[in-house]
């Protein structure tokens, strides 16, 4: 499936805002939310249309791209505990200040291509994490701020994260933020929250404990997960054909914001009172 499938409204977004020019798509962004792959392959997308010398089609076979979709191109990297590390950098944990410096270096020299980092967490296997206070320490996050703040053209900063509060909050305030759902599920498996809480756009306000309760003894059945992963998948089903609902996309952050709050070990009672309070107007 192409990415625009997955994500027309994101990619419709970065298309349309780099047909006009490369002027309009923000210097800095910020990607979050649980799938951290579909972050990686959007992050590339634009890399790929910011360099490609022909029509920008997803199935273009000039140079550019061809090096893009080949991970090999030389002005786009991958920043990383593992990826472009200089010669001298012993640090295996994280984004080292090293790295940092690395790019101020390569951004002395002018270049005929839009250069594009993408900062993220990649195991040696090869699989993409987000970064997070341990990854990509404030040190290193602070040494970018300038280089961010006041970027020379054609560069574009892009950075990977799960939630948004993992990433320093200078970071954040110099970059422009896009929630990326999770699109990992294929089937959108629902049946355990049928008859409880599909059609959740209908409900009552006066209900919403009454829900909650219901939503709190189907997780003593499962499980707290069990019943946010139906709540997620359903939202999912539903943002397929409504990609462009902005209140949708809000709810599913909220639902994997209600993830982390689990996995955090809130009493399930408060979890889905301030989820349904949230959620249901």
């Amino acid at each position: 499936m192409r990415l625009s499938d997955k994500y027309p409204f994101l990619t419709n977004y970065f298309s349309q805002a780099l047909s006009l020019s490369n002027r309009a798509l923000p210097q800095s962004l910020l990607f979050y939310g649980n799938d951290l792959t579909a972050q990686y392959q959007l992050a590339t997308e634009i890399a790929r249309i910011l360099n490609c010398q022909k029509d920008k089609a997803d199935d273009c076979n000039c140079l550019n791209c061809k090096w893009i979709n080949e991970g090999c191109h030389p002005a786009v990297m991958t920043i990383s505990r593992v990826d472009n590390k200089p010669e001298d950098d012993s640090s295996k944990t994280v984004i080292s200040v090293k790295q940092s410096q690395m790019i101020k270096e390569l951004l002395v020299n002018s270049s005929e291509f839009h250069r594009v980092f993408i900062f993220c967490d990649r195991d040696d296997y090869g699989n993409i994490s987000g970064l997070n206070s341990q990854n990509f320490q404030d040190e290193t996050a602070n040494s970018l701020l300038k280089i961010i703040e006041e970027p020379q053209s054609g560069v574009t900063f892009i950075f990977l994260t799960r939630y948004i509060d993992d990433v320093l909050s200078t970071i954040k305030s110099r970059s422009q933020c896009f929630f990326v759902p999770m699109m990992q599920t294929v089937d959108y498996d629902y049946s355990c929250i049928e008859g409880i809480f599909t059609d959740y756009y209908m409900f009552n306000r006066a209900d919403v404990f009454d829900i909650s309760q219901n939503l709190q003894d189907l997780a003593k059945k499962t499980s707290v997960s069990k019943v946010l992963e139906g709540i997620q998948n359903y939202m999912l089903a539903l943002l397929k054909t409504n990609p462009k609902n902005i209140n949708l996309i809000k709810h599913i952050e909220l639902v994997e914001a209600a993830q982390k709050q689990a996995e955090l070990g809130l009493r399930p009672s408060n979890l889905f009172d301030d989820l349904c309070l949230k959620i249901i107007k």
